[in-house]
């Protein structure tokens, strides 16, 4: 079988989400099946290293795809001849982008559907590209593949696809995450935190991720007593007008600590040094940063909302995330022995159910599927 796949996020130091996702999920699925051959399709040079093995044929198309019109032109043309010539059985898109003129089996990946829901989180021209173009992608593939049941019911009602076309293939759990002694937390704390206690938020400061809402939390428990401080790890995406005032006016801004992205070594230190994870976003299809968390052994104060009280499934505390009282009583609560003891035995169990052996397992299933479709 001759798999062609879009590897154009498998990019060195900046692999993201649908990154990690792309090179997790295959580089299991060419180590397994030797016996196949996978066309890797990069916009830009590569490296080496995300060339998983000899049964992996990479292919540069051009111009390289960060920008909506060439989004368009590399998908709807160089990728489309090049998919036309090669006749792959299936063509695998991690991201969700599909070319519109093939007429081949292919398998879109839609992680979530928030731009549906909040438009004003995405920026001018890609807001207007995905609104028009992902509703097209999800009637156009052979079958769908998304990282959560939330996601996959929100992509069917949103879209008028039924759900049984739709697989699920859930994130796992990078191999380098893992608890740290109590003296190596210690350093870790001195060098990030001045050696305070802190709460931990990791993501990209998109307003979805409800980091004003965070902010508000953390200045009424500061204001009630509490006394630790709270570290952001991630890009400043989206750092509007509404963020920078909520932070410049903040009465604790010295106790925000901005770490900017970590990779990582780095990130899974900063993690397993925590006090708890902070994770109360308006709207995710999945949520990472929670089992990670679980799997290094710090609570976590998640969201009501979308996908994020599935992946806990009563493994963490749950806030309403537009309400901030809520949020910053949960920062209390969790500061409670018995209660963080609960949430860590119940988060290492849960992480258990998450790994990138089992998704790849879950990928190959969609593609079993889309083969006999």
């Amino acid at each position: 079988m001759k798999i062609a796949v879009n590897t154009r996020f498998l990019l060195p130091h900046r692999l993201e989400g649908l990154g990690w996702f792309t090179y997790e999920v295959f580089k299991r699925l060419v180590e397994r099946h030797p016996e196949h051959t996978f066309l890797f399709y990069f916009d830009r040079p590569y490296k080496k290293r995300f060339v998983f093995g000899p049964n992996v044929k990479p292919i540069v198309l051009y111009p390289p795809a960060r920008h909506p019109i060439l989004w368009r032109i590399w998908f709807d043309i160089s990728l489309y001849w090049s998919l036309r010539w090669r006749k792959p059985d299936v063509f695998v898109s991690p991201d969700g982008y599909l070319s519109l003129p093939y007429k081949g089996k292919d398998i879109a990946v839609i992680h979530d559907i928030n731009f549906e829901h909040k438009p004003e989180y995405v920026k001018q021209p890609a807001r207007k590209y995905l609104l028009t173009y992902f509703r097209k992608f999800a009637r156009k593939a052979t079958r769908v593949a998304t990282v959560s049941e939330y996601s996959r019911q929100d992509i069917s009602r949103t879209y008028g696809i039924s759900p049984a076309k739709i697989d699920l293939v859930y994130n796992g759990i990078g191999d380098f995450f893992k608890p740290l002694p109590p003296e190596v937390q210690e350093t870790i704390r001195k060098r990030l935190s001045g050696g305070a206690q802190y709460f931990l938020f990791i993501g990209a400061l998109n307003p979805r991720k409800n980091l004003d809402g965070m902010l508000r939390a953390y200045a009424l428990y500061r204001e009630k007593g509490g006394t630790k401080k709270f570290l952001i790890v991630g890009t400043k995406m989206f750092w509007d007008e509404n963020i920078e005032q909520i932070y410049s006016a903040h009465a604790f801004k010295e106790d925000i600590i901005f770490s900017g992205r970590l990779e990582r070594e780095s990130l899974n230190q900063a993690l397993s040094a925590a006090h708890a994870l902070l994770f109360v976003s308006h709207f995710e299809g999945f949520g990472i940063p929670m089992i990670e968390a679980f799997q290094c052994e710090v609570p976590v104060i998640t969201s009501t909302k979308t996908s994020l009280p599935e992946v806990a499934d009563g493994a963490a505390l749950l806030c309403a995330p537009d309400d901030p009282g809520q949020i910053a009583e949960a920062l209390f609560r969790v500061e409670e022995e018995g209660t963080r003891a609960t949430l860590i035995a119940k988060g290492k169990r849960r992480a258990q159910f998450f790994s990138w052996e089992k998704s790849a397992d879950m990928m190959w299933e969609s593609i079993q599927k889309c083969m006999a479709s």
